[in-house]
């Protein structure tokens, strides 16, 4: 099976045609018994070996533990880290229990939900970063 590759966006960024949003391994359409990190994990490594390169996720899928799962699905597979490009979201604001408390993204939150992003992901960067939902209160430019 060979895998259709795209150019997305200008700045040389390469992926695969058919990509992986992991939201349902830990996000809303399950409850957490239901749930089994193995078995997403097999199918992450999996769609990997088939030529997937794009992954999606975001802090809001969880909360935080859906982006922590890809992490330790990538750490898992040899290179996987280098074999994929990872996209997640930003925008929403939580509090210390994880409980979603509204939108947020002034630039200092942005900053850091991609430094918890980025822990939970277990990586030094994130290949494409966007806004999960629109903050009305923040001006876009900013």
């Amino acid at each position: 099976m060979t895998i259709e590759h795209r150019a997305l966006g200008t700045q040389g960024l390469t992926v695969s045609a058919l990509g992986l949003g992991i939201m349902p391994m830990s996000g809303s359409y399950s409850t957490p018994e239901e749930r089994d990190d193995r078995e997403s994990i097999g199918v992450i490594h999996h769609a990997v070996e088939l030529g997937v390169t794009f992954f999606d996720t975001a802090e809001g899928y969880g909360p935080f533990t859906n982006e922590a799962l890809l992490g330790r699905a990538l750490k898992e597979l040899k290179s996987g880290r280098e074999r994929v490009i990872v996209a997640t979201k930003f925008g929403h604001e939580f509090d210390a229990q994880g409980t979603r408390i509204g939108l947020n993204s002034r630039p200092e939150h942005v900053r850091k939900a991609v430094e918890g992003s980025l822990q939970r992901l277990g990586t030094d960067r994130i290949d494409l970063l966007y806004q999960h939902r629109v903050d009305p209160q923040v001006p876009i430019e900013e």
